[in-house]
């Protein structure tokens, strides 16, 4: 394996993780741990006895307006509740930060009790800030009047920035400084292209990539969870329903449409099976993933030819979604369906260039669909998308595309692409901070 490929295989890793919950809240449950168990480290009397197991300590969340948008409406693993309080006290009585982006895998009964006594005394307080980081929690977890503690998580999901202990900055956890640059490189930092994400696919050794395998088991245990299960508002439950086979009919479309969409309906909802995520976001995981997936499962495509049209797919998506950012007002799942077309294309035989078109028929399709929080109401977004990325795919094996004389659309793919994350980052900011007073003032 060449240099360049393990340095793409590395970014695949970074940027594809479980993720047990929504991250944005999930992000501020694990801001809530760290802060507890730095408490525990250093306060003698935090460390004797069952003080995590009381109530007697304050949390204080400060977020930025996109966690906070996200956070609101978004059900939290095994509670029945939604939002960033829940969140923030379950990380705070349970969470342990070893398990990154599934900090409640120890989720139980008790904790949950625990978390919504610490909620119902008044303990837990979240409020919005401004800090130039579109993604940014910060939790401060106060024992009794002497002691505090707190966290903070800054442009990823899981990038604890910085811990202090009764106002004193601590010292970082230990990583040498290149490897913390590795680590937080952005993006755009690897200067991929899609050319190079598709010639990568095309030649990198099967053994090097068979881990990406991962993300279609544990997103195909969450799809058929939301299948069997009522979840959220049965968007794939319906679509799959024999009951409306006259509306959605019996075709490959509706049964991808289903999985993903089930797949969604389960995780918005609370479900306590983790996510494959994609940038961060588990619903972007399961876009990008599950129709490529179902297009296997339908029509038996080999386990290497799978995991070759999955890192297309999961690399396509990461690529586009490092000109937005990881939160912007432009819906995830434009991106990761845009991700799942470039997937279904390839395995449909399609050369490079029809993947081309098939991200340019996608972008020239549902650019704007906005994203207005995380919340149940998206499994209806992500069924949207997966339609838009097949319909997409077929133009492109046919050879039609959307002209470069069109809306954003450009001859060179990169600057098409460039041009989505323009209008997702710049254009569609009044956008977002409009979404975000419509939602607060309800």
């Amino acid at each position: 394996m060449t240099p360049r490929e393990k340095e793409i295989i590395g970014l695949v890793r970074k940027e594809v993780k479980p993720a047990l919950g929504c991250t944005e809240p999930i992000a501020v449950a694990l801001a809530a741990s760290k802060a507890v168990e730095i408490l525990i480290e250093q306060c003698p009397s935090c460390r004797r006895g069952r003080w995590r197991q009381t109530t007697d300590f304050m949390v204080d969340v400060e977020v930025s307006g996109n966690i906070l948008k996200n956070g609101m409406g978004v059900g939290i693993p095994g509670t029945g509740m939604v939002g960033l309080h829940i969140a923030a006290a379950l990380g705070a009585v349970c969470g342990k930060t070893e398990y990154g982006l599934e900090v409640l895998h120890e989720l139980s009964g008790e904790s949950v009790k625990r978390a919504k006594e610490l909620i119902n005394k008044g303990m837990i307080k979240v409020s919005h800030t401004e800090t130039g980081h579109k993604l940014y929690v910060k939790v401060t977890v106060r024992a009794g009047e002497n002691h505090s503690a707190s966290a903070s998580i800054e442009d990823d999901h899981d990038n604890i920035v910085e811990t202090c202990f009764d106002g004193h900055i601590l010292h970082s956890s230990g990583k040498t400084q290149e490897a913390a640059v590795q680590e937080h490189m952005d993006t755009l930092d690897y200067k991929l292209t899609l050319k190079e994400i598709y010639d990568f696919v095309q030649t990198v050794e099967f053994d090097g990539i068979k881990f990406i395998l991962e993300s279609r088991d544990m997103n195909i245990a969450l799809s058929r969870e939301g299948l069997s299960g009522d979840y959220g508002l049965k968007v794939g439950k319906t679509i799959s329903s024999s009951q409306y086979r006259e509306v959605f009919g019996n075709d490959f479309m509706s049964y991808a449409m289903a999985m993903t969409a089930a797949a969604s309906d389960a995780r918005m909802a609370g479900c306590t099976l983790p996510a494959m995520s994609n940038s961060g976001s588990g619903n972007q995981g399961i876009t990008v993933t599950m129709p490529v997936i179902a297009y296997a499962l339908k029509y038996g495509v080999s386990e290497e030819q799978l995991a070759r049209a999955l890192m297309l797919s999961h690399l396509s998506a990461i690529h586009i979604k490092g000109y937005l950012g990881k939160l912007s007002a432009l819906c995830g799942c434009v991106i990761a369906s845009t991700g799942a077309a470039c997937g279904i294309t390839y395995l449909r035989g399609g050369t490079y260039q029809q993947v081309c078109a098939a991200v340019k028929n996608m972008i020239g399709n549902i650019t704007g669909m906005v994203c207005d929080g995380a919340k149940v109401g998206c499994a209806m977004k992500v069924a949207s998308g997966v339609s838009s990325a097949i319909q997409s795919a077929v133009l492109a094996m046919e050879g039609i595309c959307i002209s470069e004389h069109d809306g954003i659309i450009e001859k060179d793919i990169e600057k098409t692409i460039r041009n989505l994350g323009r209008i997702g980052s710049v254009g569609m900011q009044d956008a977002d901070s409009m979404i975000l007073d419509i939602m607060v003032c309800k």
